[in-house]
């Protein structure tokens, strides 16, 4: 029954977590809650009515490396608690505890470079006088809820090798990865003005080449383009306005740090009124097709609801899932699936602005 709950608190764990940026690689070290079903009958030894020993609740560390988004390896040692029960030939019987410890290496593969993977590994448990060696296979889920720090719950299956024991165990814990897991986005830098050398001319006060007799239009800005009665210059222009937003991997949640790219997207919008906005979802080349492409519209629908937050009307979005179609960068490098993971939206408008000298 123990085993029973604690296996359904790790599926509603792992449904209710999101996902992890996969792209991660490094040395990590780990901490963990460890629950051991033994349920081993009749221990040899024992020279009475016989000795039974029950599960185990304890404690345990690991020490892991991430080679890639696929593979990573671990050693893991945990410091085990066990219930036994000892019965006597006269039919009475008692019952303690006793520890124990298990010592291990474990083999990873995380599908799809996601957050669930497969364990494979061999353990040495020494309890009760018992020193056994087992394989053990089994499945996990790992949430990175910052880029370093991330929580883990699995259940693995420990079949005996000296032994027929067929043991169940589980695990929560917390675990670290070393160094940093997450590239910045390259920073344009931004343009330079042109200097515009000012003539001087003493009869010019607003130095727009138009002496002050001639001049309609006093005082007009530096910037601004004239024409012969010293009057600033307009043209009809096109003028685009456009928003990226970057997400990590599996997930569609808008970053605090793009808040202020879509109030400037609000504030355009709010400005040309009759303009709609289409909002291109797009996803990296990792994983099934179909999931991506359901994905990509996910992330176009939230960046949608940011701006309808801000009140801008739905009736003038429109939201497409694009999946892996169009890649940005068909690398296949962790930079170039971070760079394909994006919402992308272009506004064309005709303005009347002025023509700067």
């Amino acid at each position: 029954m123990k085993l029973k709950s604690l296996t359904i608190a790790l599926a509603l764990a792992a449904t209710s977590a999101s996902s992890f940026a996969a792209e991660k690689e490094g040395f990590y070290i780990g901490a963990f809650g460890d629950y051991y079903d033994a349920s081993w009958e009749n221990v040899r030894g024992y020279e009475q009515g016989g000795l039974d020993v029950d599960d185990s609740t304890g404690w345990g560390l690991e020490l892991g490396y991430r080679f890639n988004d696929y593979w990573s390896a671990r050693l893991e040692y945990a410091d085990m608690d066990f219930d036994w029960t000892a019965r006597a030939t006269d039919g009475t019987s008692v019952s303690g505890s006793e520890d124990g410890k298990r010592y291990g290496i474990d083999g990873l593969y995380h599908i799809n470079g996601g957050p669930f993977y497969g364990i494979f590994g061999l353990k040495n448990l020494d309890a009760v006088d018992e020193d056994l060696m087992f394989a053990n296979v089994g499945a996990g889920y790992q949430h990175y809820f910052t880029d370093n720090f991330a929580f883990n719950a699995e259940t693995s299956l420990y079949q005996g090798l000296d032994r027929g024991y067929t043991d169940v165990g589980a695990k929560l814990g917390l675990s670290y990865i070393f160094g940093a897991q997450s590239s910045a986005e390259p920073v344009e830098a931004a343009p330079v003005a042109a200097v515009v050398p000012v003539a001087v001319a003493p009869v010019d006060s607003d130095g727009d080449n138009i002496p002050d007799a001639d001049d309609q239009c006093a005082n007009t800005p530096m910037t601004d383009a004239v024409d012969g009665t010293g009057c600033t210059l307009y043209e009809d222009r096109e003028v685009t306005k456009s928003l990226l937003i970057t997400f990590p991997n599996n997930t569609s949640k808008v970053s605090q740090k793009y808040l202020d790219d879509i109030d400037a997207a609000v504030a355009f919008l709010n400005e040309h009124p009759g303009k709609e906005v289409l909002l291109e979802g797009h996803s990296s080349s990792v994983g099934k097709a179909d999931y991506n492409k359901w994905l990509s519209k996910k992330r176009a629908d939230a960046v949608a609801a940011r701006l309808v937050k801000d009140g801008i009307d739905k009736n003038r979005i429109v939201t497409v899932g694009l999946g892996e179609e169009r890649l940005k960068n068909p690398a296949n490098t962790a930079e170039a699936h971070a760079e394909n993971r994006r919402v992308e939206a272009h506004v064309t408008v005709i303005e009347r602005v002025k023509v700067e000298r």
